[in-house]
């Protein structure tokens, strides 16, 4: 089998060779993986052979027509990749071939009858199989049908994309576009010269009867690198574009809503202009709060998923640059495809984001303006209060200061009592006493005496509150 891979610097496959024995493809050079614990006496980065490998992790294919592909993106959650890898030791075990390492997230491997590429990607996996031999109908007898079917059945995760790619030779019969029309489900083809006139492909982006779409593509003067690469962007460009696609119904779902939500806001902020008091006030922001709320709501189930359409938009569309389309007479191209009919779908996706980014920020306009509204309110009612209170507090002296006075004159009443009863008890004794002239004498002596002595008290009492 002619089609090859570049080595793996973290992971290699082996397989058997005609004999039996036991053969590694992809020889990997040891000298060029581990490095050193340091450089020109330097010590090296822990990561830095990891993060250098990088760059050469995930090799294209080295392809030569005739060649036929299949390939199939799965969603799956991250909690299947153990699954995922369990399957392919299982598919490697049957056909005699080395098994992904315990920690792979992406294994190339030669069965025999076909080729396996496995790639685990952030929410879905890829798997790819390759069949290299002549053809008279591309599609009828494909590469998907030399796996297990049982294996197929067994895959962890739902079906998203499903793609059959056929890789003519230069010698296969030119067809023309109404020829070509009988390999597709619609007589709407297009396609294009790719990759500086070095290839034609043709495609209609239809699901057929089998559940697969197609591509056909005509080697003109293909390099076996250019053909694995070519082959890649096509397969990745119906991938990415139906994964950047499950916005869509999102941004229909939720656009609905969202009319409702601003509708509401416009009301409201419409009720807020005449609202002339601190309840209402209240209400009202308890009504923004509910809004804020159900926005939010809307963001958190969004966000991922709209921010995930722009990467994979953005994804298609170096595709697209990098296939280096030029016209064929009639034909639609592949961007000019995806530009009527994918374009508009994401604008609608960053115009429902941009809605809900929007509304969310008007809301929080609203929200502190009449929270604002509410803490004038509020303030003003504290100042009221306030005032009251100093008014309170103005009288209580007022009301302190005469029970003072009215104090000083019940207080020296008494002890003028005491007085008269001590001087008639003297002039009982035979003492000529006038008892009336001595109170008088004593009255002014006991108020002043009783009103110093209060005014001490009351200094003494201030100083033990402190």
């Amino acid at each position: 089998m002619e089609i090859q891979s570049d080595h793996r610097p973290l992971e290699h496959d082996s397989g058997y060779n005609q004999h039996g024995v036991p053969f590694n493809p992809y020889p990997l050079n040891r000298a060029d993986s581990m490095l050193p614990g340091e450089t020109v006496g330097i010590a090296n980065y822990p990561l830095r052979s990891q993060l250098a490998s990088e760059v050469h992790a995930r090799p294209y294919e080295q392809l030569t027509a005739p060649v036929q592909a299949s390939h199939l993106a799965i969603l799956s959650d991250e909690s299947l990749l153990g699954k995922e890898r369990e399957m392919i030791g299982e598919l490697c075990e049957r056909f005699r071939v080395a098994p992904p390492s315990a920690s792979a997230r992406h294994h190339s491997a030669d069965m025999g009858m076909f080729r396996l590429k496995w790639e685990r990607h952030s929410e879905f996996s890829s798997y790819t199989f390759f069949h290299h031999a002549p053809f008279d109908q591309p599609f009828q007898e494909t590469a998907i049908s030399r796996v297990p079917a049982d294996w197929l059945e067994q895959l962890p995760g739902q079906l998203l994309t499903a793609v059959h790619l056929a890789l003519a030779p230069r010698d296969y019969p030119k067809q023309e576009i109404e020829e070509l029309a009988t390999l597709f489900a619609s007589n709407t083809v297009t396609g294009s010269l790719v990759t500086g006139g070095a290839a034609r492909v043709w495609t209609d982006f239809h699901i057929h009867a089998d559940g697969f779409s197609r591509f056909l593509i005509q080697d003109d003067h293909l390099r076996s690198r250019q053909a694995g690469r070519l082959m890649q962007r096509l397969y990745e460009l119906e991938q990415y574009r139906l994964l950047a696609l499950l916005a869509f119904p999102l941004a229909q779902q939720y656009g609905q809503q969202l009319n409702r939500l601003d509708q509401a806001l416009n009301s409201l902020i419409g009720e807020i202009v005449d609202i002339d008091n601190l309840e209402d006030e209240r209400h009202a922001l308890e009504q923004l709060t509910g809004l804020a709320a159900q926005v939010e709501q809307v963001a958190s189930t969004t966000s991922y998923r709209f921010s995930a359409a722009t990467a994979y938009y953005d994804i298609i569309q170096q595709r697209l640059a990098e296939l280096r389309e030029e016209r064929i007479q009639g034909v639609q191209m592949l961007h000019e495809f995806m530009q009527r009919r994918l374009a508009p779908a994401m604008h609608t996706c960053q115009s429902v984001d941009q809605r809900i980014q929007g509304l969310a920020t008007r809301i929080a306009r609203a929200s502190n303006l009449l929270r604002t509204r509410v803490d004038v309110s509020m303030e003003g009612q504290t100042k009221d209060l306030l005032r009251s209170m100093d008014r309170r507090a103005h009288l209580q002296l007022r009301m302190q200061e005469t029970v003072e006075g009215l104090s000083v004159v019940v207080l020296s009443y008494y002890l003028l009592g005491l007085v008269g009863y001590g001087l008639k008890g003297l002039k009982s004794t035979g003492i000529g006493i006038n008892v009336e002239l001595g109170i008088g004498i004593a009255i002014p002596v006991v108020l002043v005496a009783v009103f110093f002595g209060v005014r001490r008290l009351k200094r003494l009492a201030g100083h033990a509150g402190d």
